[in-house]
């Protein structure tokens, strides 16, 4: 079946890290007075390469619905065809696309929330924050305590960085954690690999609330839930951990990128 295809002008291009060539990239349609999705879903890229031949790529929505526009988060790779294209682009210049598309999205109804995301698979997660906690409008995250736990080597890698404390520093109950693999002399904040501080998040909120790791609202559902979005192997470790912790599969929602 063929899907409708459109056409995203670029309209802003910020470079996030100098060292990861790593770009924010605002898009509108300009044919569409909304672009409906929910956020955490991805769009798919679709150019010819030099060789004539049509090439698509994934790519997850780094923004809410606002309008007709949405956000990508590209990280230059060498030698690769669309991360190059994208990144190459300029304000004014078009790429078609189609979508959205994907599960990746929140659970209904809303529960305690835990993101976990490396590099750019940061991207679906700035949607959902986005989504919870509008500039403007009225706040969707119901009061409900919801953690980000972001992972990378460097600290210039540290993406939205910003942004996230910002919504942090003006939200009691949204929680901004950075953690670094492989930190500089001098770096305060935390080390290692974001697993690690899934399961300190888990294990302190069990006791707090004097009840086992995982505890269920109703017969029909969990109170929380944990959203992962990175490379295989992380996915997997965190998945792994949680299951240590008593997690059931379902409680646990992830999207890989390799």
């Amino acid at each position: 079946m063929d899907r409708q295809l459109f056409t995203a002008r670029l309209q802003q291009k910020l470079l996030l890290s100098e060292a990861a060539q790593c770009y924010h990239l605002e898009f509108s349609i300009d044919e569409l007075s909304h672009f409906d999705f929910a956020a955490g879903q991805f769009i798919s890229c679709v150019a010819v390469d030099d060789k004539g031949k049509t090439q698509t790529r994934a790519y997850s929505i780094a923004s809410a619905p606002r309008a007709n526009q949405f956000d990508l988060c590209i990280n230059r790779v060498q030698n690769g065809f669309f991360s190059n294209l994208l990144c190459d682009l300029e304000p004014g210049q078009t790429l078609q696309i189609h979508g959205p598309h994907g599960l990746f999205m929140l659970r209904q109804p809303l529960t305690d929330s835990i993101f976990i995301a490396t590099g750019t698979g940061i991207a679906p997660i700035r949607g959902f924050v986005e989504w919870l906690f509008p500039e403007s409008g009225e706040d969707r995250s119901q009061g409900r305590p919801v953690w980000l736990v972001y992972g990378t080597r460097h600290e210039p890698q540290i993406y939205y960085r910003k942004y996230f404390e910002k919504v942090a520093a003006e939200h009691h109950n949204f929680h901004y954690l950075s953690t670094l693999s492989r930190p500089h002399d001098g770096w305060e904040g935390l080390h290692g690999y974001v697993q690690n501080h899934v399961a300190e998040i888990v294990t302190e909120r069990a006791r707090k609330h004097s009840e086992p790791v995982v505890t269920v609202a109703e017969p029909t559902g969990f109170d929380i839930h944990a959203y992962i979005c990175g490379l295989n192997n992380m996915v997997s470790a965190n998945r792994e951990k949680l299951k240590e912790l008593g997690w059931q599969r379902k409680q646990i929602i992830f999207e890989r990128y390799d």
